[in-house]
């Protein structure tokens, strides 16, 4: 690799490098310690110090120096990791620079030559790569250099970033470094002669954390297949972590998210992967996971600023966020306020100069709002008028009025929520025209509360007085910060919501509050054309959709009427057209029939579309992962602040089983319908903190009698009363009905409980947990839950396999995890691998994995103990054909096990069987090629051939063949209507399956024995047809006695007498049905004739010495990528 030249003096280095070629301008060095004479103290001491610091020379023994006559100085231009690599080097030096270094007049022009060829190369060794785009390319370039030497993996591994750190093996640091690349972490250390090298694949991590002990001062803890390793002494830990948590959340998108990681176009492509584009990826998702924002919006800046607070009469410290759509604030103390800004309220900008340290926005909520002091201005005030589309400050006037007179336009039919002008880009005038008419008719305009519980203004009861007090001291809040999504979001905002958001603004609200806003507002008649696109039609979820509608709230009048199963029926099917992936999974008809109380229906489909696609992502599929991932940090939380819960009730799987509702549908389906809504209140305004507060305050408010409970029904049943008895004594709405549970008679009522207090009780005690702690804790969680589903798909498959196949379990788990990472491998290298589709987590767990014929020829080669033959790579081909019954060009593990299986275990007969089918249809075809013979010893054919008739069992061993019969006799009876079912093998059929015999006996001890018995079962089969024939056609000419006589003559020549054969027939289509065939009984019983090779066939083979071979190249294979071009 060539260096920019960088300056040394060798004074005190002439004891570490051997001068092996030099020039009067250059040389050619070695690192003492490596090639010729290594070894020893030397090698050990040399190691050592270049693996603990930072030097080129700790990877590279070799260089090549520029120096300069009778100079101390040198210029270190080259270094290789193998001698070849740095002599292409110096040959190049010779051709290109050392003969014409000659003309220059002086030693500082050479130098300034030779330094301007280098950095010549160095750019065009650089020009296609992402090298350049780091922020130290040359020493990015000698990290690459070491990745490479260190691990061997494929060329096309993307090394994304490195670090130096130490790594705990036992209580014994090893210090080295830590490479992060797009599917690996990896990690070297050499440390006087004891060599730690770790490669982890990203997708194989069930644990990521930052830990702290007594001994380890802050560290990252990782587990991958049960071992636990410990990195520690990072400069950067924080920035380490964070790009480890984002490589294995990439790798398990890839590999378990298909659908959501090709929508993905910024990692559609792992070489794009840069250290810079996850730090801007994380910068993202953190601002619209802060703000609600849709997960396409992109940011582009964060700046220090003070906003003018009104209601403070004070200005606020905080960050603006700046993206193509929105501006949203943020004060540094997170519960004083924050406010989001969609460019499409903006109607004016003011800035007091052309600096932009001081803008004024006005939008259409009447809210003013001015920045000031906001640092690197530079260009802001240009940088948002082009995103405004505002040009100079003369046109801003006229660009308002047009966007007034657009938002009058769009609005002017409201109620309806589909007047908007370019609601259906995809539909002419007139067919938008009656397609809104007919919306209007099919969809609800109107929250169905309005309808089945209208609210008289005249009824003064005490519930609906304090009904319209709520509603005065939201107004009273509107007035002073701001109505509509600019509104100033305060701590006393979050308490108005604890409190109960009243009935007319809890859709509105709702809205808001969850950022479903602002998808509605970006896709103006997107639900009404869904809704017509998937009327009438019959999916698997719309059955699914029928059979639960009237189930969702059953109790409520608005749903047991047509009017709300209708909206129902619409928003459920309209979702499920929009998302297939999901499509329609139980809980959603409880959560969106509570939406349509409350919202429009075109309102309550976006916020539908909020909780599955950001605020619960994953929770409505056929694994519930983002359910389960949920449930983990709720535990998490149990551990921490319930310790005492957790010490008598020790198996945590209980708090999944109870909890698992209260997520899949936010505590509707346990509590009371007029208490749920103010839980989903708070759950729009902070997301699943308020679940994870309210689950640990009930489970609090019930300890004592939880820590008395025997088992764990009696904790369900006391937890059952619990939510019986939550009441809203402030709602305004009728109770419904509940049924109290069953054998309650005769027991105590349980105590009431105010959810209002319930719910404020919980902020207080666990308020402080944080929602970006939540984010963290979810992104490590996921991976356990990953890791967990992936074990206990691998549990049931062993167990399916295990009661087929006689591998030892250890075996057979090995077999899996090879036959896994084959298949992973396949995906890390090749942008959207069609591997990426065999994948499918919602089949069977057999089904799950399955790899393709390239991928089954690779670990057929690897670990079949038939691997030695020539013909390997035909055997394998075959072999899949064969085992690829529906012709799908899959395979799953139990069909590769069972292949494996038959060649390590198998009987002889078993073994006999698997080749004969390989070499009849469908795994073998006529036009199959030439098949390589490994025969080095045609002449022994032919003595055997010249001898058959003298071969009468002289050369037989002592092994009992009446044993071999009987136990061939007892398999027949077992298997006799399978091997009575198989075709008879042809004439060209059996030439193969004679050559494959010869290229299996090839290196082995008695190879010359084996050739010979096979010539004689070969010259014994053909007798015994002529003879079959002869006597079923006596009168017809043989063909057979001639080609007898000849078709067994060596290995070698039987393609070319086969050949000759077909030419002969060509003429006549007639002699074609002339040809013999052999039936599998007569091949068994001519081969159990013939002890040597019932021996050969018998001998045990150790599967365990393939699976660790497989293991140390599997990685390691330099051509792994083209293999799948």
């Amino acid at each position: 690799m060539w260096l920019k030249p960088e300056e040394m003096l060798l004074k005190n280095a002439l004891k570490l490098w051997l001068t092996e070629r030099d020039h009067k301008y250059f040389v050619l060095q070695r690192r003492r310690g490596y090639g010729e004479g290594g070894g020893g103290l030397t090698g050990l001491l040399v190691g050592t110090l270049d693996t603990v610091f930072d030097s080129t020379s700790k990877v590279a023994p070799y260089r090549i120096l520029h120096q300069i006559p009778e100079s101390q100085i040198y210029w270190s231009i080259a270094c290789g990791v193998s001698s070849e690599e740095i002599n292409k080097h110096w040959e190049w030096l010779e051709q290109n620079v050392m003969q014409i270094l000659s003309v220059f007049d002086s030693n500082e022009d050479i130098t300034s030559f030779v330094q301007g060829k280098v950095r010549g190369l160095i750019a065009e060794e650089s020009q296609n790569t992402s090298i350049k785009e780091e922020d130290d390319p040359e020493k990015f370039r000698e990290a690459l250099l070491k990745f490479d030497k260190w691990f061997g993996l494929p060329e096309q591994e993307k090394l994304v970033t490195y670090y130096s750190c130490s790594y705990w093996s036992g209580r014994v640091p090893c210090q080295g470094w830590l490479y992060l690349s797009a599917n690996f972490l990896s990690f070297y250390s050499f440390f006087l002669g004891k060599e730690v090298k770790i490669i982890i694949s990203w997708d194989e991590i069930s644990r990521l954390a930052k830990t702290t002990s007594v001994i380890l001062s802050e560290s990252i803890h990782i587990c991958s297949h049960g071992e636990d390793y410990y990195f520690t002494m990072f400069m950067h830990l924080n920035e380490t972590f964070l790009l480890m948590e984002q490589l294995a959340d990439y790798a398990v998108k890839r590999l378990f998210d298909k659908e959501t990681f090709q929508m993905d176009l910024l990692f559609s492509d792992h070489l794009q992967i840069t250290k810079r584009v996850l730090e801007n990826r994380a910068r993202t998702e953190y601002f619209t996971a802060l703000f609600r924002l849709p997960r396409e919006e992109s940011l582009d800046d964060i700046l220090d600023c003070f906003l003018w607070i009104p209601f403070c009469h004070a200005h606020a410290f905080g960050k603006m966020f700046i993206s193509d759509n929105y501006i949203c604030f943020r004060s540094q103390d997170a519960n004083h306020c924050h406010v989001i800004i969609p460019m499409r309220e903006i109607t004016g900008m003011e800035t007091s100069d052309n600096s932009g340290k001081h803008i004024c926005f006005s939008t259409r909520c009447k809210i003013t709002l001015r920045f000031t002091d906001i640092k690197e201005s530079d260009g802001l005030a240009q940088k948002l008028g082009r995103k405004l589309k505002w040009g100079t400050r003369g046109s801003t006037q006229h660009t308002l009025e047009k966007k007034e007179e657009s938002y009058q336009k769009s609005t002017q039919d409201d109620d309806t929520f589909f007047g908007h002008s370019d609601s259906l880009l995809s539909l002419t005038g007139e067919q938008h025209s009656a397609l809104l008419k007919e919306s209007n008719k099919t969809v609800n305009t109107e929250a169905l509360m309005r309808a089945f519980h209208p609210q008289d203004a005249e009824n003064l009861d005490s519930k609906m007085l304090k009904e319209k007090m709520k509603v005065q001291s939201w107004n009273i809040h509107f007035v002073e910060y701001g109505h509509g999504v600019c509104m100033f979001r305060t701590k006393k905002t979050r308490d108005l919501v604890m409190r109960g958001i009243p009935e007319v603004l809890r859709g509105e609200l709702w809205l808001l509050f969850s950022g479903a806003n602002n998808d509605m507002a970006a896709h103006p008649g997107y639900y009404t054309e869904l809704v017509e696109r998937s009327m009438g039609t019959c999916t698997l979820a719309t059955d699914e959709i029928e059979r639960d509608l009237h189930r969702s709230l059953p109790e409520h009048p608005a749903f047991q009427s047509d009017t709300g199963i209708s909206a129902l029926r619409r928003v459920l099917t309209a979702y499920a057209s929009r998302n297939p992936k999901i499509g329609y999974c139980q809980a959603m008809n409880i959560l969106t029939s509570v939406l349509l109380l409350y919202a429009k229906e075109e309102e309550a489909f976006w916020l539908l579309v909020a909780v599955c696609e950001r605020m619960l992502p994953d929770y409505f599929n056929r694994r519930i992962i983002g359910a389960l991932v949920d449930q983990a940090v709720f535990e998490e939380f149990i551990r921490s602040h319930l310790p005492q819960l957790t010490d008598h009730i020790t198996d945590m799987t209980f708090f999944s089983s109870v909890s698992l509702s209260w997520f899949l549908t936010i505590f509707i389906s346990v509590l009371p319908i007029e208490s749920a809504v103010n839980v989903v209140d708070c759950f729009f305004y902070d997301g699943i903190k308020a679940i994870l507060q309210l689950g640990l305050a009930i489970l609090d408010y019930n300890l004592d009698k939880l820590l008395l409970c025997k088992d764990d029904a009696e904790a369900v049943t006391i937890l059952n009363k619990f939510f019986d008895n939550v009441t809203n004594k402030d709602s305004p709405l009728p109770p419904m009905v509940h049924h109290p549970p069953v054998g309650c008679d005769n027991q105590p009522p349980h105590p009431k409980v105010d959810i209002t207090e319930l719910i404020h009780e919980s902020n207080e005690k666990y308020g402080e947990i944080q929602s970006m702690e939540v984010e963290s804790m979810r992104r490590r969680n996921r991976l356990y839950v990953i890791q967990t589903l992936e074990d206990t798909t691998k549990q049931n498959v062993l167990r399916v396999v295990s009661q087929e196949v006689m591998f030892h379990t250890k075996d057979l788990e090995d077999l899996f995890e090879l036959f896994k990472r084959e298949h992973f491998l396949s995906c890390y290298w090749i942008p959207h691998s069609p591997a990426l589709k065999h994948h499918d987590s919602s089949l069977p767990y057999l089904e799950q994995y399955q790899i393709d014929s390239k991928q089954y020829c690779r670990l057929f080669k690897h670990l079949s103990p038939w691997s030695h033959s020539a013909n390997v790579d035909s055997l394998a081909k075959w072999s899949f054909r064969l085992l690829d019954e529906n012709s799908e060009s899959l395979i799953n593990f139990k069909e590769f096990a069972s292949v494996l299986d038959v060649m390590y275990n198998g009987s002889f007969t078993d073994k006999l069987k698997l080749l004969f089918k390989l070499h009849i249809p469908p795994a073998f075809t006529e036009d199959e090629g030439v098949i390589p013979s490994a025969s080095k010893h045609p002449q022994l054919f032919d003595e055997a051939v010249t001898r058959g008739d003298e071969l009468n069992g002289s050369n037989k061993g002592k092994i009992n063949i009446q044993t071999y019969l009987k136990q061939w006799q007892d398999e027949l009876v077992r298997k006799e209507e399978s091997i009575r079912a198989l075709p008879r093998i042809n004439q060209s059929q059996f030439v193969q399956f004679s050559k494959t015999l010869y290229n299996l006996f090839h290196g082995d001890p008695n190879e010359e024995a084996l050739y010979r018995a096979i010539t004689t079962v070969t010259s014994l089969l053909l007798r015994m047809e002529e003879v079959g024939r002869m006597l079923n056609s006596p009168g017809s000419p043989i063909r057979g006695a001639s080609f007898a006589s000849q078709g067994c003559q060596s290995g070698d020549d039987i393609q070319e007498i086969q050949t000759a054969d077909k030419c002969e027939d060509t003429p006549q289509e007639s002699q074609t049905d002339v040809g013999w065939t052999f039936a599998f009984e007569q091949i068994l019983a001519s081969l159990l004739n013939e002890p040597v090779l019932v021996t050969f066939f018998e001998k045990p083979f150790d599967v365990k010495v393939k699976i660790e071979q497989v293991k140390s190249v599997q990685l390691r294979a330099k051509n792994q990528p083209k293999v799948y071009e």
